[in-house]
């Protein structure tokens, strides 16, 4: 416990001296503003999903909204886009850890995207020397030793930095503000740009950003006022901080364009955040039987609801003079299986061949191996030219009902798609609660988007008593057994001893808790962070 030190900031989380370069007096006096500013237009928001999803059960469907057509039919363009983020062909994300940083930014991709939301788990320590991490990394005074003696160092050409704070869901419970738990979009997004925002533009760059998990042009707006708010208090021009959105909810895809505008002064870009928005269009209608989903592996970017998502995407956001970001490759390959590695390469090369055949100017991968192959079909589609923006899709009419039909031709619910969710889900909550929020299972990085995907189908098909392909009814019964059966496998992979002494009991129970229960939770992570918490003795 730290004694307070600035007036109405109150830190719970420990400050040793490698900390205090982070959180130092002004750092905290800059992020304690920002929230006093913003706190309470922020809660006022969330509080608006809650009545949107009341109107979505209570059969009201999201449209395009009619209040802002004047924008859809504007003529505007976003902001002049900085050199070093014209070329955005590959980008790699990843954990803020101070191995995985080097990596990404050695890996040959144009970007890397540091996380503190999905891949991250939020603990104290990954928080603060994720900032460490960066702070070090823009400096070019990184390095790291692993415990076989590999040294680790940046090479001298390395991928532009974005980074992507937590979503506005979340608090960072070690630091109150008025005694109060801070914002930790707020948090994450002050610390960084307080220490750093003048160290990147000298450097040539700027402080760039993905945000994450908004669901309204609203939330942009906030965003937007946070940025100028930011820039103002440090003696920046306006317009200097550049962001790239991800449209990874339902309720954001209607409102494209109406984002783009809000935040027209800052951003570059829109994403295709695949994984988070399969989950949002289970978790918005989730009451709803004749919007089942079926196993995860079936729904790709080419049935009809992506299709017409991935396309709106890339029409708005050329309309526009923005950047289209294509969605997550999470293959890991296999150092021990050659054919796993083949099979898996095709598929990657496929999914990037579609994404850059639709017209995305770049796409994501979760490994530097992944790096190559995903630059293939872009290099082949952008050439010399560092986007393809001039190809605006102006023959495609992609209307609202298109985004929330979710029929997919000749799609099965299995037995073998429920155990994955299950093990899934089990295995990447046990990691995220061991402070490792990017977890290699089964040759794919999972995070907790996809971890969400695989509880959320629990709980829906479960609640709706679907059926298998096989004709069998899925109830409380049938997973229970399956998921003895499920946590045997586990042991098994994994090992007596290691499973009685990782986070396995906290993981099934709390996986049980969210498919079993009633009530559809909208984020497993909260309840997750509370666990978090009380590891770390942090009361909030």
């Amino acid at each position: 416990m730290q004694h307070q030190t600035i007036t109405g900031v109150e830190i719970l989380g420990e400050i040793s001296p490698p900390y205090q370069a982070i959180i130092t007096p002004e750092a905290l006096t800059f992020v304690r503003d920002l929230h006093r500013m913003f706190q309470k237009r922020r809660l006022e928001l969330l509080e608006k999903r809650q009545v949107r999803q009341q109107q979505i059960n209570a059969g009201e469907k999201p449209t395009f909204l009619s209040n802002t057509r004047v924008i859809r039919e504007g003529a505007w363009a976003v902001a002049p886009i900085p050199a070093d983020l014209q070329d955005r062909r590959v980008e790699i994300t990843g954990p803020v850890d101070r191995r995985m940083v080097i990596n990404a930014l050695n890996s040959g991709a144009k970007v890397f995207m540091a996380d503190f939301e999905d891949a991250n788990t939020p603990s104290w320590k990954n928080v603060i020397e994720g900032q460490i991490n960066l702070f070090d990394a823009i400096r070019k005074q990184i390095d790291f030793t692993a415990d076989n003696g590999k040294y680790y160092a940046l090479n001298p050409s390395v991928a532009v930095l974005k980074v992507r704070p937590r979503g506005w869901h979340m608090e960072e419970n070690h630091v109150l503000i008025d005694g109060e738990p801070i914002s930790a979009s707020i948090f994450d997004f002050g610390l960084y740009f307080f220490h750093n925002a003048w160290a990147l533009v000298k450097r040539g760059s700027g402080p760039y950003f993905y945000l994450p998990k908004m669901e309204s042009f609203e939330e942009a707006q906030l965003w937007n006022d946070i940025f100028v708010a930011a820039q103002e208090a440090i003696e920046m021009p306006i317009g200097t901080i550049k962001v790239t959105v991800l449209i990874e909810t339902i309720l954001a895809a209607f409102e494209m364009e109406e984002i783009l505008y809000a935040l027209r002064d800052h951003i570059a870009a829109l994403n295709a955040g695949r994984w988070d928005y399969i989950f949002s269009c289970i978790k918005k209608f989730h009451q709803f039987s004749d919007c089942l989903l079926p196993d995860r592996s079936q729904v790709t970017m080419a049935v009809p609801f992506m299709r017409a998502y991935a396309k709106l995407l890339v029409q708005t956001c050329h309309k526009r003079k923005a950047h289209a970001i294509g969605g997550m490759s999470a293959f890991i390959p296999n150092r021990k299986d050659e054919q796993v590695n083949k099979q898996a390469f095709e598929r990657v090369r496929a999914d990037k061949e579609l994404e850059a055949s639709t017209g995305f100017d770049g796409t994501w991968v979760a490994h530097p191996d992944l790096v190559a192959v995903a630059l293939v079909p872009f290099d082949a589609a952008l050439g010399q030219q560092p986007h393809q923006k001039d190809k605006l899709l102006a023959d495609e009419h992609i209307s609202d009902a298109a985004l929330i039909d979710f029929t997919i031709p000749n799609a099965t619910i299995t037995e073998a798609g429920i155990c994955m969710n299950i093990q899934v889900g089990i295995l990447y909550i046990e990691s995220w609660l061991r402070g490792i929020g990017a977890a290699a299972i089964h040759n794919l990085m999972e995070d907790a988007a996809t971890a969400e995907i695989s509880r959320a189908q629990v709980w829906q098909w479960l609640h709706h008593q679907a059926s298998t392909n096989e004709g069998r009814l899925i109830d409380q019964a049938y997973y229970e057994d399956l998921c003895k059966g499920e946590i045997e496998k586990i042991k098994s992979l994994v090992g007596e001893k290691r499973f009685e002494e990782g986070k396995f009991t906290e993981a099934i129970a709390l996986f049980d808790k969210l498919v079993t229960q009633e009530n559809f939770d909208y984020f497993l992570t909260t309840d997750a962070y509370k666990l978090l918490l009380t590891q770390e003795e942090v009361v909030s």
